[in-house]
């Protein structure tokens, strides 16, 4: 029990703690530096509201991962991996202070996104294998192409591996970048997230495994920021913090023993609704996917009557009934699910797109 109460009880804690005093901290030092949100044309919020929130965040995962990892069981992965993933952590959230200070073109705050994969990938954590609905698994580190020997220890660039890798990181990144439209709705669905790949290890992994710690490590700050974040925010996540969450998401997916199927399931709605809108503007309206718009799913939910809060409990349901099913099912069950859930997205969509068009004549 005091192990328990050890590993899973504490890291949690003082992941929520930190997070909520170092978010006081972050708020005062945006005001004072005058990194604030205004209120525009596609902006729900009537008045100014501080960014950089997601340093509350990353400070608190990085602080908790210093003091609790030497409690957990590494298995499989191996230190440089966790400070691989520290780094490119450090590295999304440089890039997103500097957007929120300086508004950087899309072409310069990209750069920040891809290196941070880059360095992620490099470190060791890659997707090895998918499992295979028919059984078994498809093996993605056969073809492996050697870079270099350092210290007597070769390095190779595992081409299907990594590809997929860094697509499904660079993925997930944006995925939580676009749906960071409303107050709490992308750390809450992180944080719904972060618990689920939690519950997943603990029937897959070893007893008190990387994987569990960072998961509780992230739901912890997670949860801590949310306090500040939740509707009416006090302050926002700006651009380092919502790629944050994606990419931990990712990585978190990966490291659990390649959840790919879980993590889909637990995104499902943000993702799809990430790719209508790239089907969207490039192909009908023909305008650059870099280019803000109202027609995301939360907007178009708004317009319709809901309310803030009833617009993110919606999706915080839906991630935890979709998220709790991938604990259950297998893999063909999975895909199932995920059929499931395009579908309601498709219909969802065609209805709120036909209520905006009448609304428009």
């Amino acid at each position: 029990m005091n192990n328990f109460i050890l590993f899973y009880f504490l890291p949690t804690v003082t992941a929520f703690a930190l997070s909520f005093l170092f978010t006081k901290l972050v708020h005062r030092l945006a005001i004072r530096w005058q990194i604030v949100d205004r209120p525009g044309e596609r902006k729900v919020h009537e008045r100014p509201i501080p960014l950089l929130g997601g340093w509350g965040i990353f400070l608190s995962l990085l602080v908790s991962v210093i003091l609790f990892i030497d409690l957990a069981n590494f298995g499989s992965l191996q230190i440089k991996n966790i400070v691989g993933f520290l780094l490119a952590a450090f590295i999304l959230m440089i890039g997103g202070f500097l957007d929120d200070k300086y508004n950087l073109r899309p072409r310069w705050q990209i750069l920040f996104p891809l290196l941070a994969c880059l360095v992620v990938i490099s470190s060791g954590i890659g997707i090895k294998f998918i499992s295979n609905p028919w059984g078994g698994l498809i093996h993605l580190d056969q073809w492996k192409i050697l870079l270099f020997w350092w210290q007597g220890v070769p390095y190779y660039f595992s081409v299907w591996s990594d590809i997929f890798s860094f697509i499904w990181l660079i993925s997930m990144t944006y995925v939580t970048k676009l749906l960071d439209g409303l107050d709490g709705l992308a750390t809450g669905i992180g944080l719904i997230g972060s618990v689920i790949i939690f519950v997943v290890s603990i029937f897959w992994d070893i007893s008190y495994s990387v994987t569990s710690l960072l998961s509780l490590i992230s739901a912890g700050a997670l949860a801590g920021f949310l306090l500040w974040n939740f509707y009416p925010a006090k302050i926002f996540l700006g651009e380092g913090g919502s790629t944050l969450i994606g990419f931990v998401l990712g990585v978190l997916s990966i490291i659990s023993g390649g959840k790919i199927a879980t993590a889909l399931l637990v995104m499902g709605l943000p993702i799809l609704d990430v790719v209508w809108i790239i089907i969207r503007r490039l192909f009908w309206e023909k305008h650059s996917f870099a280019q803000a718009d109202d027609k995301h799913l939360h907007h178009r939910l708004l317009r319709i009557g809901l309310s803030q809060r009833q617009v993110v409990f919606l999706f915080y349901t839906l991630t935890t009934i979709f998220g709790i099913s991938s604990i259950f099912f297998e893999t063909k069950g999975k895909i199932l699910i995920i059929s499931t859930e395009l579908v309601i997205m498709i219909l969802l969509a065609l209805y709120l797109i036909n209520r905006d068009k009448k609304h428009a004549v």
